[in-house]
């Protein structure tokens, strides 16, 4: 089972149903805002993934009380959805407009969890977004027991969102 680290709820006093509603939440205004797309969420994800098959992975990292990962994880098909609706256009290939949506709506849910995990984000910093997209990879941050990852589905395609956190000393 998937779970926040015990140093990370202590610290934050968020739980990981707490934490995992926030991301929740951010996700469902972000998609409705941005994207126009209505999401389902489907939490607590049952078993964990860190494969990606023809998929596009849009991340970002976090520096500072507290390190981490936020990755957004959409299947081929969704992320050309994803990036149409946000541009407008039809889009059909996997391209540098989808990478940069994708990239964009991680860093979107990056800046609300620094907010929620740091009084006015300033002790948080966000690294540029990272996108990997291809036919298999494996992303091993996925795969600790402190990752919380988040099922959501569009019109039966489901996505998902990761979020790994650590205290810094």
């Amino acid at each position: 089972m998937m779970a926040l680290n015990q140093e990370i709820a202590q610290a934050t006093q968020l739980t990981e149903e707490t934490l995992a509603s926030y991301v929740i939440d951010a996700t469902k205004e972000v998609f409705d805002t941005m994207v126009m797309m209505p999401l389902e969420d489907s939490y607590p994800l049952k078993e964990p993934v860190t494969t990606f098959h023809c998929s596009v992975t849009g991340m970002v990292g976090l520096a500072g009380t507290y390190t981490g990962i936020l990755s957004i994880h959409c299947p081929k098909t969704l992320a050309l959805k994803v990036t149409s609706n946000m541009l407008g256009l039809e889009v059909d290939e996997v391209d540098d407009d989808v990478n940069d949506a994708l990239g964009e709506i991680a860093n979107m849910l990056g800046g609300y969890v620094k907010q929620i995990l740091s009084k006015g984000g300033l002790d948080i910093n966000l690294s540029i977004p990272t996108v990997i997209a291809g036919e298999d990879y494996t992303v091993n941050s996925m795969s600790d027991s402190d990752c919380v990852i988040i099922p959501f589905i569009h019109e039966a395609e489901r996505f998902l969102v990761g979020l790994k956190l650590h205290k810094e000393n």
